[in-house]
């Protein structure tokens, strides 16, 4: 990386303040920090911990009749033989000028920062000539020499493709040219690589490092994962509830963390080396100043005998689900009248026994068949061809009326929430729904009693029975999708990225929930992840799925430790691993 010379971005003493309905509630607290020309500077924290609000005050793109700064500055010196523009007091017309130009940003969900009915190409040339002096074929020629620099693939087919034609690897690199389309000197990435797997992940990374080089940009990385800004990241600042409680480099802030919250952040992330009975949560420590991290990490470890014990008592047991030559095979939509059919096999002949009380860890890269084989499991895909049994019957020869019945049975928690929560419903409904229509229990008085005792056992309450998706966090949406899944006493559930788009203490909180209920009610699951850090945590035994086929299963911990194929290598080698002393 570039070091860091001139100054480029100084935030000053800067206060922000929220309203909701009449109030107005403190956000950010006094925080101070600069950023250097040729720098990346990371900002860590938790969803809530003023990280994004703190982006788009730069930006300017905080509505002023929600938000107002009762302190401070940010100057941003877009010319060295100029005075710094005051961001907070520059009128709409200079901001209009800067963002886009002088100042990049990557936001964290490039489907909803992309247009859908503009193609990919013509968004970006629309911004080359906002601000350049140049005609359409200039634009459309920068546009494509942007495509080649951040390594898209075919970048004319791209270039007349829309949002949904593409991946999401595709359509944050899309984002990323969008950002670079006007050499910006400051780059602001928001959770650029929030929800994608390891792999384009890593890409995704050393695109960045590797256009900051080239360009000598200033670089403002915000994440919850300081496994990510190790591998990014020249410094980093930690903030916790609007403060930054620590800033220092980042080899200091992963050898020598000062701040008791930096350090439970750090122990909520798996660990590919040690295998914990439950992970660390910043919320049990209460702020606590004084803990001993590694302690509590030593009395949480499993031994090997404790591990042997679970693993032979699962073992010794029946096989709950049984799948044998399972295919889906679909028809790929033609682009000329007589064009050949083509066919796309999303699962090849895949023969899996799942055992009762076992956790089954399906990991893969994105596009690998783990979610076609999970709802192909389930029926919600009809399987081309095979069988899977449940329990000895065999799901894909049961009628539509049968199969509604084991669905009862069969559970999935889906990996948005709030896409699978009908914004309509209240969540008390959208629990009760389910129960009515298998039955569960007489009548609406037993069952809202359920509802509740189950919005408590996830750490929610009666209060939120009658509020709607929008009004909770998506931690608690999470939440939420499992009570709904626990709703019809199921004995299998599928757990399908259901934690990929959490903040890691969140998703730490999560992962204990869940297998705090496995515990409880004896479940059998499938876990599905492009993760190999958390499916490691969670599961007995791992399958790793690559274009349709499963490539390698073992137990969890020494397929870990000694993968035996390449593809399982690639995937381990990918997880930010942070710095080792």
């Amino acid at each position: 990386m570039i070091t860091a010379m001139r100054p480029l971005l100084d935030i000053d003493d800067l206060s922000l303040e929220l309203r909701r309905d009449t109030q107005w509630n403190p956000i950010l607290h006094q925080i101070s920090f600069s950023l250097h020309e040729g720098e990346t500077l990371g900002i860590v924290g938790e969803s809530g911990s003023g990280k994004s609000v703190t982006a788009l005050s730069v930006m300017q793109l905080l509505n002023s009749k929600i938000a107002r700064y009762p302190s401070g500055r940010i100057l941003f010196h877009h010319r060295q033989d100029h005075n710094p523009i005051d961001i907070l007091k520059a009128p709409e017309t200079v901001m209009q000028t800067l963002r886009g130009n002088q100042i990049g940003m990557i936001f964290q969900e490039p489907m909803t920062s992309l247009n859908p009915v503009i193609r990919c190409g013509e968004q970006i040339t629309e911004q080359i000539l906002l601000h350049n002096k140049i005609d359409e074929k200039e634009a459309k020629e920068r546009v494509l020499s942007l495509f080649d620099e951040v390594r898209l693939p075919r970048p004319t087919q791209i270039f007349g493709s829309y949002p949904h034609e593409l991946s999401g690897g595709q359509k944050q690199r899309i984002m990323i040219a969008m950002a670079m389309s006007c050499n910006p000197k400051l780059l602001i990435a928001d959770e650029p690589t929030t929800a994608l797997d390891v792999t384009i992940q890593k890409n995704i990374l050393e695109l960045i490092r590797n256009l900051q080089e080239k360009h000598g940009m200033g670089v403002l990385f915000i994440t919850h994962d300081l496994g990510v800004v190790a591998e990014i990241a020249d410094r980093t600042i930690v903030m916790y509830k609007g403060n930054i409680v620590e800033e220092n480099t980042v080899r200091n802030i992963f050898l020598n963390p000062k701040h008791a919250y930096t350090k439970q952040l750090i122990a909520c992330r798996p660990s590919m080396t040690t295998r914990l009975k439950k992970l660390p949560q910043v919320a049990d420590f209460d702020g606590n100043t004084d803990v001993d991290m590694q302690q509590v990490l030593d009395q949480l470890t499993i031994s090997p005998e404790e591990r042997k014990t679970t693993l032979n008592t699962i073992y010794s047991g029946d096989k709950i689900i049984r799948i044998n030559n399972l295919n889906k095979v679909y028809k790929v939509r033609k682009r000329k009248i007589f064009e050949r059919q083509q066919y796309f096999h999303a699962l090849h002949d895949i023969s899996l026994d799942i055992y009762e009380g076992e956790t089954l860890g399906l990991v893969g890269e994105s596009g690998c068949g783990k979610t076609t084989l999970g709802r192909s499991m389930l029926r919600l895909i009809e399987p081309t061809s095979g069988d899977v049994f449940y329990r000895g019957r065999n799901l894909v020869q049961l009628p539509n009326s049968e199969m509604r019945k084991m669905r009862k049975e069969m559970q999935i928690i889906l990996q948005d929430p709030y896409s699978s929560l009908n914004q309509r419903l209240t969540i008390g409904e959208a629990l009760l729904e389910p129960m009515r229509v298998h039955g569960i229990l007489s009548n609406d008085n037993e069952r809202k009693k359920r509802v509740i005792e189950l919005l408590e056992r996830v750490s929610l309450n009666e209060s939120h029975f009658y509020r709607y998706p929008h009004e909770f966090s998506g931690g608690q949406r999470q939440r939420i999708s499992i009570a709904r899944a626990l709703a019809v006493n199921p004995k299998f559930i599928i757990c399908d990225e259901s934690v990929s788009a959490l903040d890691v203490s969140v998703q730490a909180q999560v992962l204990n929930l869940l297998n705090e209920l496995k515990a409880e009610y004896h479940f059998t699951y499938i876990f599905i992840s492009h993760d190999f850090s958390v499916v490691k945590f969670m599961s007995d035994r791992i399958a790793v799925m690559q274009q349709g086929v499963i490539v390698e299963t073992g137990e969890a911990d020494a397929l870990c430790a000694n993968p035996q194929t390449e593809y399982a290598k690639k995937l381990i080698s990918a997880i930010p691993k942070g710095i080792v002393g």
